[in-house]
């Protein structure tokens, strides 16, 4: 490959690495997770769970749509030139290998070390008596009332089923009531029964837990759901169908009806994969795909309890502190008590919060103590996800009833939080507030609060501006940063955006703010190119990002092209990258690295050196195309010297992480960072734990 700078072609489709397949890689770096010793034991069931749910979402969204693309003969393909047929092919061989070591890890890892601690899952084989005859019982009165077998004929075709749900094909011998010969029998489990059951402890083993799959209980007794018939076989199988929501949003004249309408629909969805237990007879395999409309390289045969992460019940029944993570207390900036008067604070100085180590409280806080101060006019947000019982909308529904003018913007296309935001803006409207859906064709993902006050007779505005979402429970778990202000500038930009969601009108020039779709990757581009004329004037340019992704093509050439121009990049890229790292004459200069940890890192952060005065930016955007040029975002600088330094120094502490930092190669695939001793580990999330917040 010519990497001479001036005749290098980054359009090379070689140069860039598969979106898919990368995001695959981040599920696997997950389950790694799961066979690391030095994470608690229930934890590391967790991230097992964990890593079947992502790759759940990815069938459901991701593959769905390459199928879909080829249906539709859509053209369109991604920086590195593999076409939809082709990334199908390649997420096959790949999917299968995860999949297969998801099991392997659940059976020959998981479910032994579980068993050391007391916590046992009971194969049929290994039932006793007792234990036989209570879930006999438990079976009788609590699993087959609910259940309703389906015998197959003309009468009674190969039902619908719903996605993801647990089903059984049962091999039948002998005459049903009627007397007809019956093959099979379709069962279905419905989602209220719950997938894993505790059997009752035993007074010599007190302090032990015991459980059964409710796949084995239904296995174990399905014959009584079909007297008179001899079951030959039960083997248990699931359906992942598209969970995309088809809207045409040009088209609806009312998107929260169109979304509600719609989602009425996505449980029933084309059939993306089929899972079947391994042990099925190839006649019943083939069978099952021919029903569900599947082919072969659809199929995967899985050695365990089809629907995987509904595991994760055991963690939730096992009370085990000493097998979890220690819980932590969230702490509070230097510069913000607990309790304090924020407009107060915020007329002095501007708050960095760095969530989950700094408390979500002071942002509730904000909103609350505005819904209440009656030198407040009006207060206008932004929300995506904030889950179904938030104090934000309580403060929000106070504010309105109270007469002040609240605008709230509610991205109703959130992914599988649709239902809570048709939910959340119905109530909303309820109360009297000004609700509205974003901008048709472009999601509205920026983070952004508005709070307009009276203060001497002249307004005053205070914002929020954040890279996660308003959500208290995530924030515990996400990192994010939030960032409070009441810098004139600043909010007057905010105030802008808002205006342009509400009334479609454009943007003035802003101040400070960079968005998206307008200029903030033009910014972004501008940036970088100003480090690669600072390095070419013999200065020194570097770059740090922290993101969630790296798929952009335009920004993937700006770093390339910074790379060869001398100027530092390091990348810090929670799942997919598809930059190809250290490859002599291209980047040899960029090093990738992502951290997969007990919080979910979430952050957006963009660092720029420029010549010794460093800029620091926040933003709601990843570098991806949807991000950068189909989304409404917001990128704001951390000016403050003190809190620029802040977040500085915390991307240094992850670029020194030996423990939970992976290093991506140019072939796409990750390597573990290993620590050179013992005495040398350096792991960014607890050094930052200990630093902002206080474990108990």
């Amino acid at each position: 490959m010519d990497t001479d700078n001036t005749t290098l072609d980054l359009a090379n489709p070689g140069l860039y690495l598969n979106r898919d397949l990368s995001l695959l890689e981040f599920n696997w770096r997950v389950l790694q997770q799961a066979l690391d010793e030095s994470v608690p034991m229930l934890e590391r069931l967790n991230y097992l769970c964990i890593s079947s749910t992502n790759l759940d979402e990815f069938f459901e969204i991701r593959v769905a749509g390459l199928i879909q693309q080829i249906e539709i003969s859509d053209l369109y393909i991604e920086a590195d030139q593999v076409t939809p047929q082709e990334a199908l092919k390649l997420i096959k061989a790949r999917a299968h290998e995860i999949i297969e070591e998801q099991y392997e890890v659940l059976n020959d890892v998981l479910l032994p070390a579980l068993e050391q601690e007391g916590i046992e899952v009971l194969s049929r084989a290994n039932w006793t008596p007792e234990q036989t005859k209570w879930l006999r019982t438990y079976f009788t009165e609590e699993i087959a009332p609910i259940l309703s077998p389906m015998g197959l004929d003309s009468a009674h075709p190969f039902p619908r089923l719903l996605n993801k749900s647990l089903n059984f094909i049962v091999s039948l011998v002998g005459k049903d009531a009627f007397g007809r010969n019956r093959g099979f029998a379709i069962l279905q489990a419905p989602r209220a029964l719950p997938r894993v059951i505790e059997l009752p402890h035993e007074d010599e083993k007190k302090g032990t837990h015991r459980f059964v799959f409710l796949s084995s209980i239904i296995h174990a007794f399905a014959e009584d759901l079909f007297y008179g018939m001899k079951v030959k076989g039960c083997y248990q199988f699931r359906v992942t169908r598209n969970s995309d929501l088809a809207i045409d949003t040009e088209e609806t004249s009312d998107l929260l009806s169109a979304i509600a309408n719609e989602l009425t629909h996505r449980h029933y969805g084309d059939e993306v994969r089929l899972e079947i237990a391994h042990n099925c007879p190839q006649t019943l395999v083939d069978f099952l795909r021919v029903q569900c409309g599947m082919e072969e390289d659809k199929v995967y045969l899985v050695n365990g309890p089809v629907n995987l992460s509904r595991i994760q019940e055991i963690y939730n029944l096992v009370e085990r502190t000493d097998l979890k993570f220690k819980p932590f207390k969230q702490g509070y900036p230097a510069s913000l008590p607990a309790n304090s008067d924020l407009f107060s604070v915020l007329r002095k100085q501007d708050v960095l919060l760095h969530h989950p180590y700094h408390s979500f409280s002071p942002v509730i806080d904000f909103i609350k103590q505005a819904a209440t101060d009656p030198t407040v006019l009006a207060i206008k947000q932004t929300l995506y996800r904030t889950g179904s019982k938030s104090p934000i909308v309580d403060a929000l529904v106070v504010a309105s009833k109270a007469g002040k003018e609240v605008t709230v913007v509610i991205e109703l296309r959130a992914r599988f939080d649709e239902a809570e935001n048709v939910a959340l803006a119905s109530r909303l409207q309820q109360a009297a507030v000004h609700v509205v859906y974003g901008i048709v064709g472009y999601k509205t993902h920026a983070k952004m609060l508005l709070v307009l006050r009276r203060e001497n007779n002249k307004l005053r505005r205070y914002a929020h501006l954040g890279t996660g979402n308003y959500h208290r429970s995530t924030s515990r778990i996400y990192t994010d940063y939030g960032f409070l202000t009441s810098d004139k500038q600043i909010t007057e930009d905010v105030s802008h955006l808002f205006v342009q969601l509400t009334s479609l009108g454009k943007v003035p020039k802003t101040n400070k703010l960079l968005h998206a779709p307008f200029t903030l990757m033009d910014g972004l581009l501008s940036r970088i190119e100003r480090e690669i004329a600072n390095v070419e004037a013999g200065k020194s340019g570097h770059i740090i990002a922290k993101v969630n992704a790296l798929v952009e093509p335009t920004m993937i050439s700006a770093f390339y092209r910074a790379s060869m121009a001398g100027v530092k990049i390091d990348l810090i890229v929670r799942g997919i990258c598809c930059l190809k790292p250290g490859i002599e004459g291209l980047s040899e200069n960029i090093q990738v690295r992502s951290i997969i940890g007990r919080f979910l890192e979430h952050t957006r952060i963009y660092y720029f050196k420029n010549d010794e005065e460093p800029e620091v930016w926040a933003a709601s955007a990843d570098l991806m195309k949807r991000n950068l040029l189909r989304r409404v975002e917001a990128c704001f600088p951390i000016q403050p010297k003190q809190l620029r330094q802040q977040v500085i120094d915390d991307l240094h502490v992850y670029l020194v992480d030996n423990v939970q930092a992976w290093q991506l190669a140019a072939d796409g695939r990750y390597q573990r960072i290993e620590k050179e001793s013992e005495t040398e580990t350096m792991c960014a999330q607890s050094t930052l734990l200990e630093q902002m917040a206080k474990t108990y």
